[in-house]
């Protein structure tokens, strides 16, 4: 298995996986509609590990261009990223993060199938377990109703995932439920750079204490927690990246379909976060506390336990690293990825 269609792979997490697959030995093709990401990123991982990355600019929603992808290539494998993320827009938009991400997968699933490409490690998320009866979360337990579309969004794919696999069980499928993916690259030359104004709380963190923003919103101070602000498993997105080269590496010896979570198994409130990152940094990052956001539950974090077991995986990286690298990116890229654009 040596050459792989990943889409989304000009994102946050895709880029950050490419490097791994590429230093793994890896011939990797990175597929993206730009959306919310810069083909410059691409560039930044060829500095990072010496090797130039094939791109295609395309949609995922687009069957015809899959088609041609696919018949131009002998792909191996496919890593699925491709799909919209921002929860709060998901719960504004719901049409759109169904058509994006589901009906896009489905295109993605039907040219798989058609070019006999049946290999694939799916971008899932723990937002599928709904809100939590229990933690820490665990595969075993049930899937839930999901808060928000963008939970709703992931949990559809799962099943088709799992619907193709009970029809044809030479599909090899690994589900990935991760949890809150933050950090950069210890380089810096690749980080999370979204469009416009962030969704996600680390580089809403990073772009305060730079004095981007006058403050950060930290949406609910009246959650069951030690603080009273949502808990969450923080997760730096190099270990992330290495879970997805384990699942391929899962795949290609054993037959199936997996399902694991990938998280630290810790669970950080938002201000836990703040502190550790002002401490880590020696910044101030001023916040006020405001209304819960619809679509957020109080409590998530994993239970790591059988992604050890299925996959030799750990999360090797703690909260300190995910501050310091998320600040040495924005310290570098003070306007992003669009400083090195060239119109």
């Amino acid at each position: 298995m040596s050459k792989l269609l990943v889409t989304g792979g000009a994102g946050y997490i895709g880029s950050h996986t490419v490097v791994e697959l590429i230093e793994a030995g890896y011939d990797v093709v990175v597929y993206d509609n730009l959306s919310n990401s810069f083909r410059v990123s691409l560039d930044q991982v060829t500095q990072i590990t010496g090797k130039q990355v094939t791109f295609v600019l395309g949609d995922i929603c687009d069957l015809n261009a899959l088609n041609t992808l696919f018949s131009a290539h002998a792909f191996d494998a496919v890593i699925h990223f491709a799909g919209l993320k921002a929860v709060g827009e998901s719960v504004e938009r719901p049409l759109k993060y169904y058509e994006n991400n589901v009906c896009g997968s489905l295109q993605l699933f039907k040219a798989m199938s058609d070019n006999n490409v049946k290999t694939i490690v799916f971008s899932s998320s723990a937002t599928v377990y709904g809100d939590p009866v229990e933690l820490p979360l665990n595969e075993k337990m049930p899937t839930g109703v999901p808060k928000n579309p963008y939970g709703m969004s992931k949990l559809m794919i799962e099943n088709i995932l799992a619907d193709l696999y009970r029809a044809d069980n030479q599909w090899r499928i690994a589900r990935l439920r991760y949890f809150n993916p933050v950090g950069a690259h210890p380089s810096g030359l690749i980080g999370e750079n979204p469009v416009g104004i962030p969704n996600n709380l680390m580089p809403l963190i990073t772009q305060t204490a730079l004095g981007e923003l006058e403050k950060l919103l930290v949406f609910g101070g009246d959650y069951p927690t030690s603080d009273g602000s949502g808990v969450r498993d923080y997760i730096h997105v190099v270990d992330l990246a290495k879970g997805h080269l384990a699942a391929l590496e899962r795949l290609k010896q054993h037959s199936g379909m997996i399902t694991t979570n990938l998280g630290t198994g810790e669970g950080y409130t938002v201000l836990q976060m703040i502190e550790a990152f002002e401490r880590v940094n020696n910044v101030k990052v001023p916040y006020q506390i405001v209304d819960r956001r619809p679509g957020d539950v109080a409590a998530c974090y994993a239970d790591t336990r059988y992604a050890k077991e299925l996959l030799g995986w750990v999360a090797e990286l703690g909260i300190s690293d995910m501050c310091r690298d998320s600040f040495n990116m924005q310290i570098m890229k003070p306007n992003g990825y669009t400083a090195l654009v060239v119109e």
